[in-house]
């Protein structure tokens, strides 16, 4: 099996983005994307250059196939990906505000990621790739999940692959204790954590940045970034063995922040697969999710590796 750098697990939705502004209830017409957390990460990492395999099931219907089709034309494996009749494709409808802020209102009832069972995962596939990422979001959907979670990861360890997870708290779609008790089982796992404030917050209680930091710390886990959004980010490399602030980069304008963080993650990610310091990660990473806001839409601005290069100063943009 030809080796991956990077793999993730989790479903897809047909998302609608509104044409115009403001409240949902006074949108009259919306225009059809393809979104979902883990598929935004594994499309910014193929995007930068990295063989990058995706686990998932659609639905046997025209949504199903469109995603399907949209994978696979992102440069993303999708041998482990199925049509599965009974089960229609997941979609959800985003409400963006004035500010670029909004909510999503999901429809995931019968999502075909449900027919996912820890037979289902392909011990072989796991083992060839570098890298495991895995979100609360899929071990949201359904109460089977986090036990597929657990097994994937343990398979993981078995093979030497590194994990990394996104709490990607939604709780929208679980309890707040479900969410706590499933995300801190999985975290003794994890080599790599890319959590945000906010979501640090919900899971140990309101404390500074640091002590977030030395927390995860106590779970043996070696790379750990807290993502701050407009302000930064902060992190901690055992190899390098500090704490260092990655300051924001200022977006160009905030039009939508959906896919900022999974930005930011392919970004982090990136930059560990190619032997990046963790100052040169981060400003990478909080490169990324700039460029992601600038633009509408869940992975419409993820940027292609020369993207960044240019946004870095790294490389000339010629405009004509």
């Amino acid at each position: 099996m030809k080796q991956k750098d990077v793999m993730t697990i989790g479903d897809a939705m047909i998302t609608f983005n509104p044409v115009s502004k403001g409240p949902m209830r006074y949108s009259q017409s919306f225009e059809r994307k393809v979104g979902g957390a883990e598929l935004n990460f594994a499309i910014g990492c193929a995007r930068l250059g990295l063989q990058t395999g995706w686990i998932s099931r659609l639905g046997a219907d025209e949504f199903g196939r469109h995603i399907l089709n949209f994978v696979r034309g992102e440069g993303i494996d999708v041998s482990e990906v199925k049509l599965v009749n009974g089960y229609p494709t997941s979609l959800n409808f985003k409400e963006i505000l004035e500010d670029g802020s909004g909510s999503t209102y999901y429809y995931r009832y019968q999502s075909p990621t449900t027919v996912i069972t820890k037979d289902a995962i392909n011990e072989d596939y796991i083992k060839a790739s570098k890298f495991l990422h895995i979100t609360g979001v899929f071990a949201a959907i359904d109460k089977k999940n986090p036990g597929i979670l657990k097994h994937a990861v343990a398979l993981a360890k078995k093979h030497d692959v590194k994990v990394s997870l996104d709490p990607n708290l939604r709780l929208k779609l679980w309890t707040l204790e479900e969410a706590k008790e499933t995300l801190i089982q999985l975290l003794p796992f994890v080599d790599v954590v890319l959590c945000g404030e906010e979501e640090a917050e919900l899971l140990f209680g309101e404390k500074y940045v640091e002590e977030y930091i030395h927390i995860f710390k106590e779970y043996g886990i070696r790379d750990i970034v807290i993502k701050q959004g407009e302000k930064g980010a902060t992190a901690f490399r055992a190899e390098e063995g500090k704490i260092l602030y990655g300051r924001p980069i200022k977006a160009k304008i905030v039009v939508d922040t959906v896919g900022a963080g999974d930005g930011f993650n392919a970004g982090y990610i990136y930059s560990l697969l190619n032997g990046k310091t963790l100052e040169e990660s981060l400003k990478i990473a909080n490169t990324i999710g700039s460029m992601v806001v600038a633009v509408s839409g869940d992975n419409e601005g993820l940027p292609y590796l020369e993207d960044v290069a240019i946004a870095l100063g790294e490389k000339k943009k010629i405009e004509r």
